[in-house]
Parts: C-alpha cells; structure tokens; sequence
C-alpha cells in the first residue's frame, strides 16, 4: 500500500510497539483471507488508540475468506486485566441463566453450573462501580450469541463449554456498559458467532526487526540488458555485491520508524 510507515506507540503495561500495514499483513494475520488495505488499517488504529499489543495477542486481525470481511477481537485477558486497573471498578460477578426442564422456572446461577434436568438458555453478568449506588446489570440469551460453523453446526468451543462461553460474553458486554471509555471498540471472539476462539493462538508472535523486502538479485547481460538471476545473494562463494562506483553496496536499511503526527492521524481516521 501506498503508505506503509511504521507507527510506534506505547501499550498499558509500558511497551513500545512498532506497527506497520507490512508488518500486520506478514505477521499478524489469522485465517486464509487477504484483507484489505482499509481492513489493515482499522486495526493498526485500533490497536494504537486501545494501547494493544497484537504481538502479545492482545488483538488479533481475523480474515477466513477474501470474499467476507475481515473480524477484529480482541484477546480475553485484555478486559480483566483493565477492569482491575480501572479506579472505579469495585468488583463483578458472573453465571448461567438456566431452566428447569419440568417447572419451567428460571435460575440465576453464579459461575459456569448446569446440573441434570436444566435447559442452558442464557448468561448474566453484574458490575459494581464506585460513582453508582447501583450496579450494572445485563443478561444475554444462549441462542442469540452459540457459535456455529457455515453449515450451521455448532462449533466445538460452544458444543463442549456452552456455559462457559454465554457467561463470558455476558461478562464482556456488561464490562462495554460499565466502562465505555475504556472498551469502546472491543469485542472477544466470543461474542462473534462465526469465530471459532479456540483456533486463535495465544502463542506470542517475535517483534520482527525488519520487513524490508529484500531487493532480487539480477545480472546484466552483453546486450546491457538487467535480468534476474536465480543465484541468491547469500549462496556460497558469491561475490559481494557492487554499487555503481565499484564499492559495496549497502545492505537494506530497516524501515522508517517514527511516532505519528497529528496530521497523519487525522488522514487515518478519515478512514472510518
């Protein structure tokens, strides 16, 4: 792309991060898709705005098909870890809403229960907050949010922890609703039908130093005509390359790295 400058910002915990669309197509990229230039920019933003680390798998850039767009989640740890740090947060509590198969009477039920006889129909999620006598409350129904694949089957995360997974998105959306200011534009895979989480690694990817492309390796003929040659650089015995004035030449320098202005950001948000 036509812009491919590298942004560098810091995260929460402290570290700097150096982030380009180079980087993020090579790298960071979940899924057989190719995204688009304005898919990788979305989440170059919302990493940088949201202070993320995708290398720490923070974020992650989701992509299983070039002809569908491309999901943006973000990883599970971020929205525990921030509730913690936030100074108004004063706790929250979590579980399943289940139904008695025979009675038909609702249960509330704190953590991740489903005992013989009961029906899983939904999550429910509380958060205390310290500027409010009353704490934010939401519940979310199992059919609405239960991942399934394309022919509709259910995937294997939500077929094995079916309440596992409706009390987490209860406990993200009601975290959103607590704090906007701090999860405006994060959401967990879970929350995404169509996203299987359990394929999301949470393995660290390695910062790479450089992602200059190399340039080929070409020779000229007697005719003064440029071609490639299929002999790499770095093969054994090769002669070191030349620049014009018979010296060495100089290898790739790393690519431009600098913090981004004012201007530039603005030219990147005009992008939503």
């Amino acid at each position: 792309m036509a812009n491919d400058k590298m942004i560098v910002y810091t995260t929460d915990s402290g570290a700097e991060v150096k982030l380009s669309p180079a980087i993020i197509r090579r790298f960071l990229v979940s899924g057989d898709g190719q995204c688009s230039d304005q898919e990788i920019m979305m989440f170059l933003m919302l990493c940088k705005q949201q202070r993320l680390d995708p290398f720490l798998r923070e974020a992650y850039l989701i992509k299983y098909s070039s002809k569908k767009p491309a999901t943006l989640v973000t990883g599970k740890e971020v929205f525990t870890k921030r509730a913690e740090r936030h100074p108004q947060f004063r706790g929250m509590t979590a579980g399943v809403v289940v139904q008695n198969v025979d009675s038909g009477a609702l249960t509330y039920r704190p953590g991740s229960l489903v005992l013989t006889g009961e029906l899983l129909v939904g999550g429910w999620a509380k958060i205390w907050k310290a500027d409010r006598e009353v704490p934010y409350e939401n519940a979310v129904t199992f059919e609405e949010y239960v991942g399934k694949k394309a022919d509709g089957e259910i995937n294997k995360q939500w077929s094995t922890k079916p309440a596992t997974m409706i009390r987490k998105v209860a406990l993200v959306q009601t975290l959103r609703e607590t704090f906007p200011e701090t999860f405006s534009g994060l959401y967990d895979a879970d929350e995404m039908s169509h996203v299987q989480s359990d394929d999301l690694t949470k393995t660290p990817v390695d910062a790479p130093k450089d992602v200059t492309p190399r340039p080929t390796p070409t020779t000229t003929t007697t005719t003064g005509a440029t071609i490639p040659t299929d002999k790499p650089e770095d093969a054994p015995n090769a002669a070191p390359d030349t620049d014009d004035d018979g010296g060495n030449a100089q290898e790739p320098s790393d690519p431009e790295v600098h913090p981004v202005t004012a201007a530039e950001e603005r030219d990147l948000e005009e992008i939503f």
